[in-house]
């Protein structure tokens, strides 16, 4: 089983940018986690982040003719206003769960509408970084659920 985890806008910045909301872990040390629990769970797990919306309608376009059997995603501000990343992933054939670190409903108002909420199997948001390992955690049992 192969999940792809698709980073957005600003998220190369986890650890350095407003650790209140989104505390000191890195992107880097969140994908090294993703991938230690990828092998306990026995899937393979791929990353990929991009400030560069285009970039990512890309890789998801990408993913559609690629064995992937869920998607995690965390889109950061995009999430809210992205039809063109909500486009991109309606056109997967799989899972797809919706991610945040923060608890986008007790934050600004504009942050309270997902755009992609329509095409997500479910949202999981205010965890930290450990939203991560739970979206993780859920697209795997969802996969399999389904394949037994």
């Amino acid at each position: 089983m192969k999940v792809l985890v698709l980073h957005g806008i600003n998220l190369n910045m986890f650890g350095k940018r407003d650790p209140a909301q989104y505390g000191t872990t890195t992107l880097a040390e969140i994908n090294d986690r993703l991938a230690t629990l990828g092998a306990e769970l026995g899937v393979e797990v791929e990353t990929f982040q991009s400030n560069c919306e285009g970039s990512l309608c890309e890789r998801i376009h990408q993913a559609h003719g690629e064995p992937v059997d869920a998607v995690l995603i965390n889109a950061g501000a995009w999430t809210h206003y992205s039809y063109g990343i909500r486009d991109a992933l309606a056109i997967l054939h799989c899972p797809i769960v919706e991610l945040h670190m923060s608890n986008v409903h007790a934050r600004e108002p504009f942050r309270h509408q997902s755009v992609f909420a329509d095409v997500v199997i479910g949202q999981i948001a205010g965890f930290g970084a450990d939203s991560y390992g739970l979206a993780l955690r859920a697209a795997v049992q969802h996969v399999r659920a389904r394949s037994a």
